[in-house]
């Protein structure tokens, strides 16, 4: 019994480096997701994936999607399998990279998977979406400058939308719009919403919370 004990302990240990996610509903509901830990990646858990595509589940089908800050590629694997038309990953980390492709592997669609740094890749890429999935490492303000480039630039499509996973104590800070509006958005709790303006658009945003979790979700009106 105690070298069972041992041998069990063992793949305990050994679960921190290398663990399985798995895709919550679609087409390949079900399916495992390899997750390798790394210093700047941090796995969103199942169930807050679920919370979050559940507040957009009527866009995904036949969406264009950015799965910035991709990490192991969860959010945009979810995309996929839930009828996105395509889906670009992005993470500017090798090895993440590598996991990307890994949980790509017999999932069909269309998608590309792209080494570069987030900001880089959103000055240099032409593109539009109806979809960017944000969940940037916590606290590193990666997220606030990434929404700062795409409402300014007007990379959403009509009626696009954004969802920026971060950590609830921490409220976002939009600080490239009007004070009031900023004082508004640090103040929303889960049951408002913040209208503002830019780029000659319309937007709304709402808050929701998920255990030590805050997703917020910026729409076009």
């Amino acid at each position: 019994m105690y070298f069972v004990y041992l041998f069990v302990l063992q793949i305990i240990l050994n679960c921190d480096k290398l663990c399985y996610m798995r895709i919550v509903a679609g087409k390949y509901r079900g399916k495992k997701l390899k997750e390798f830990e790394l210093s700047s990646t941090r796995p969103t858990l199942d169930r807050v994936k679920e919370a979050m595509f559940n507040l957009i589940q009527l866009k995904v089908a036949d969406a264009v999607v950015l799965d910035l800050f991709a990490g192991t590629g969860a959010l945009g694997c979810e995309a996929v399998s839930r009828g996105a038309m395509h889906v670009d990953f992005v993470d500017n980390n090798a090895e993440a990279i590598k996991i990307i492709n890994f949980n790509l592997r017999n999932m069909e669609g269309s998608y590309s998977v792209n080494n570069a740094d987030y900001l880089n890749f959103l000055k240099t890429n032409k593109k539009h979406y109806d979809i960017i999935l944000l969940d940037p490492p916590f606290a590193s303000g990666f997220g606030e400058v990434a929404i700062e480039h795409v409402l300014r630039n007007n990379v959403l499509y009509s009626f696009g939308c954004i969802l920026f996973e971060t950590a609830y104590s921490k409220p976002i800070e939009l600080k490239f719009l009007p004070t009031d509006v900023q004082t508004k958005i640090k103040t929303l709790d889960l049951k408002t919403k913040v209208n503002f303006e830019i780029s000659a658009h319309q937007y709304q945003i709402s808050k929701r919370k998920y255990g030590t979790v805050a997703v917020y979700l910026i729409e076009q009106i």
